[in-house]
């Protein structure tokens, strides 16, 4: 992937050079060519593109901010609440996760995510302790999980 992102930028710099302007906007569009290139001569490369793992990112990111707000809402609805009706728990989120980075991560976003903590791992980081701040369905919590986050973080590190 790096050899990738280093003969995008080559190609983008020469482009300007070919073009004898040198401004922002003529390294931008040969940056798109040799993203367009790239994508034509990925057969010769033996990998797919990287341009793809950025656009899996960019919906991580965007699934991130969704979960954020939903969650905010949800967590404002429960503290406004006259009565107290949340009901707080600890669930046991088995991950399919393969690397340390990728756990780390996943963990990060459910910490970041208002109304959920991670708590520890297990000693082999297959399992997650999370503390959620109104549960009224584990499997709903779990498989929400793995919807949204787990399924962000393996399209990006796959």
């Amino acid at each position: 992937m790096a050899l990738q992102i280093l003969l995008n930028l080559s190609l983008a710099l020469i482009w300007m050079l070919l073009s004898n302007e040198y401004s922002f906007g003529t390294f931008l569009v040969g940056y798109f060519l040799g993203v367009v290139l790239l994508y034509l001569f990925r057969s010769f490369l033996k990998v797919d593109i990287y341009f793809s793992k950025v656009v899996a990112f960019a919906k991580l990111v965007v699934v991130f901010i969704k979960e954020m707000i939903i969650a905010n809402i949800n967590v404002a609805k429960i503290v406004l609440s006259p009565k107290m009706t949340a009901k707080p728990g600890i669930i046991a989120y088995p991950t399919e996760l393969k690397s340390g980075i990728e756990v780390t991560l996943l963990a990060s976003l459910i910490t970041l995510t208002p109304g959920t903590l991670v708590m520890s791992f297990s000693d082999d980081q297959k399992v997650l302790y999370i503390h959620t701040l109104d549960i009224d369905n584990k499997e709903a919590v779990i498989a929400g999980i793995k919807e949204t986050f787990e399924k962000g973080i393996s399209e990006v590190t796959d």
